[in-house]
């Protein structure tokens, strides 16, 4: 899947010429791939348990899972079906909102860092640093000159991780414009769905080319060797679920996390518990 679905590093990006509904490398058909998607669930379990043990004994290894997309993209949908395979008590997932006061009183990686997975846990962003240079180079919140040099700041940034042992994936979930209105529609159409649905989406889909813009930009400048992006098409929720859940597992296989050794005295210990009587 990594080779499959990777951006080319320094290579120009354009998003119209990748199908948000293809299905590279897929199982046979819909049914095939939710089978392969929850078949996949007991692997990526048992190694997210060996990646949280082997930090009890000072491996500083985890994990990143970016990921980016227009909204209705399935961010959300992610965090539920894949990431719901997982052991919540391993994850620690953040979505960032609008920037708080106090956050905006910093540099913008700044409430990043704060948010970044400890050894041994898989961290989940729903949106990222990469808001900084989508929201703000659409909506011009931040001079030309300073949005410039932000994304030099994300790849050295993402470098630093990559040196402290973490494994970077950002997913980009590539949605058309046509499976977004059915999307938006389908919530309008369903009274417990309102709740997700912000009449702003609508006025952000009129910005829709800048936004594809501004996604291509960062795909291009931030697709490096040590963080690469991968293109997920997201018009197909099932496929979507199955390619993020290969990539995790072929990057924890990559890890290949060991269970420590045992820091006592096993055969002593068994003794001990033999020879107490049951009380």
């Amino acid at each position: 899947m990594r080779d499959l679905l990777r951006v080319p590093e320094g290579e120009r990006v354009n998003l119209a010429s990748y199908a948000a509904d293809a299905t590279p490398g897929r199982p046979v058909d819909k049914a095939a791939g939710i089978l392969a998607t929850a078949q996949m669930g007991e692997r990526l379990t048992d190694l997210q348990e060996r990646l949280h043990a082997a930090s009890t004994a000072g491996d500083r290894r985890r994990v990143l899972l970016v990921l980016q997309g227009m909204d209705t993209s399935g961010k959300g949908g992610t965090v539920k079906h894949v990431i719901g395979q997982f052991n919540p008590l391993g994850c620690r997932i953040k979505a960032f909102k609008t920037p708080t006061p106090e956050e905006l009183d910093h540099p913008f990686l700044w409430r990043i860092s704060q948010a970044l997975p400890a050894p041994g846990e898989i961290g989940i962003f729903d949106r990222s640093h990469y808001e900084d240079v989508l929201i703000a180079r659409v909506h011009e919140l931040v001079p030309p000159s300073d949005l410039g040099r932000r994304y030099g700041r994300i790849n050295n940034f993402e470098q630093s991780l990559t040196d402290d042992g973490v494994t970077v994936i950002k997913c980009f979930l590539h949605i058309s414009y046509e499976q977004q209105r059915r999307r938006l529609l389908r919530r309008l159409d369903a009274p417990d769905k309102h709740w997700k649905f912000d009449p702003g989406d609508i006025d952000e889909r009129a910005l829709w080319p800048a936004y594809q813009e501004a996604y291509e930009i960062a795909l291009e400048r931030c697709s490096t060797a040590h963080a690469p992006w991968y293109l997920i098409p997201a018009d197909r929720k099932w496929y979507r679920d199955w390619a993020i859940s290969g990539l995790l597992l072929e990057h924890l296989d990559m890890l290949d996390p060991r269970y420590p050794k045992a820091d006592f005295d096993v055969g002593l210990a068994r003794k001990r518990l033999l020879s107490d009587g049951g009380s």
